[in-house]
């Protein structure tokens, strides 16, 4: 049996045993109220989730089951993926059998291709892997268990089953999108030597004669993988899921809420300013031409593309790994030179302008850079990655979900009438 199925038939009772205590003991107990600001405003920092794969504290950054994600930069994405399903970090022999799964499940059903080819030719790359997912729905374990019939406390097991036959392949899914989309259809054999990440990287075809993209790859997979439950993409997926969904169903709709501008689109953006920085100033900018410039930005009425965070108040820690990365491999690259010079100038303009709530960088603000360097240029498709490294959180939090019994997800709406009598009444 797989170990990571030994873990967590070990695991799940000792977690269902605790939580039912738990609720039992404090089922009353108050954890949250609601604001009419945060009603009509996305229902930002209300408590009404439980996600124990990670947490965001606005002071720290993205904490992965304890560890903060600094601390796992050079970890590989299947070292991750255990330690958001069981709450640790796999030793050897555990790594090596997961990464062997993984390989044994790998190869993409062929008729993935055909619905992909067959797909209009200006289709977006995110539209493609969603469809992709979709597609694969027919080999969803657990729906077909759940036909024949089987206990709810046994649902997290096909579940496991789903969520790595998934995680298995989307890396040749992903990459054969990338080659449909960009370079005509010629897909790349995969490499049984290379790890997840690296494989992935291999089957895009960008050009890594010193094993540097490969390394990209698998830091990115890594700082991408979770982010709480209650951003767009952990939480559709969680919401779809709740109703009994299977994986191909919750995690399609849940990358679907990361193609959005607002949420999995963010680091083209960034990327995209940058550009435009070094266009106007014909490369990299001194400290008092970017401060200038920052001000036209501002004093225009737009933002600084990857400056503030919904949550974070410090420099998000995945930023910080991605510069560091950046400082080893490219510390010449014009665009790199500019993200640096960035964050070096702007958090002050902004503390001076005074409206942003968090003046530091995220996540978006320097992955762009890097994947540009390493001819990775297509825009379109830097949310793809994003996706198939967020699959992880999606899948892993699905995992949690349905071992715990979680129960379907329906809160309860009113009317802008009903909250404005509400409101009336309590003055």
């Amino acid at each position: 049996m797989l170990k990571l199925k030994e873990k967590l038939l070990e695991k799940v009772p000792e977690w269902r045993s605790d939580i039912k205590a738990f609720i039992k003991k404090n089922a009353d107990k108050v954890i949250s109220e609601v604001t009419v600001k945060q009603a009509y405003g996305g229902m930002r920092g209300v408590k009404a989730l439980v996600c124990d794969t990670s947490v965001v504290p606005p002071d720290k950054g993205l904490i992965i089951r304890g560890t903060p994600i600094g601390e796992l930069k050079n970890r590989l994405p299947e070292e991750v993926f255990y330690l958001l399903v069981t709450g640790e970090l796999p030793d050897a022999s555990i790594l090596d059998d997961l990464k062997k799964d993984f390989k044994s499940r790998s190869q993409a059903p062929s008729y993935i291709w055909d619905v992909l080819n067959a797909m209009p030719k200006d289709s977006h790359p995110m539209a493609m892997l969603s469809q992709a997912i979709l597609a694969m729905e027919k080999e969803s374990v657990f729906r077909k268990e759940y036909t024949k019939g089987m206990r709810k406390e046994d649902y997290w097991q096909s579940t496991v089953e789903d969520c790595l036959n998934l995680l298995a392949k989307l890396p040749a899914v992903a990459a054969g999108i990338y080659r449909i989309k960009f370079h005509g259809g010629d897909r790349i054999s995969s490499d049984p030597t290379l790890d997840w990440a690296g494989n992935f990287a291999r089957m895009l075809g960008i050009p890594d004669p010193t094993g540097d993209f490969k390394n990209l790859m698998r830091l990115y997979m890594v700082l991408h993988s979770d982010h709480e439950g209650g951003n767009v993409s952990a939480h559709t997926c969680h919401c779809v899921g709740s109703a009994l969904s299977d994986t191909y169903y919750a995690v399609s709709a849940g990358l679907n809420g990361l193609a959005g501008p607002l949420h999995g689109l963010a680091n083209q953006m960034c990327l995209r300013w940058v550009m435009m920085v070094k266009d106007k100033f014909d490369g990299v900018p001194t400290d008092d031409e970017l401060r200038d410039f920052a001000w036209e930005t501002l004093n225009a009425g737009q933002v600084i593309p990857g400056y503030g965070h919904a949550v974070l108040r410090v420099t998000d820690p995945r930023y910080a790994a991605f510069l560091e990365f950046g400082s080893q491999v490219c510390p010449d690259d014009t665009l790199y030179q500019i993200v640096a010079k960035v964050f070096k100038v702007i958090p002050d303009v902004l503390k001076e302008h005074g409206k942003a709530k968090d003046p530091w960088p995220n996540v978006d603000a320097a992955s762009g850079c890097l994947l540009y360097h390493f001819g990775l240029t297509e825009f379109e498709y830097y949310t793809v990655l994003f996706g198939v490294s967020r699959s992880m959180g999606m899948c892993s939090q699905l995992i949690i979900s349905r071992a715990m019994g979680e129960a379907i997800e329906r809160p309860k709406s009113v009317t802008t009438q009903w909250v404005k009598e509400f409101v009336a009444k309590g003055k």
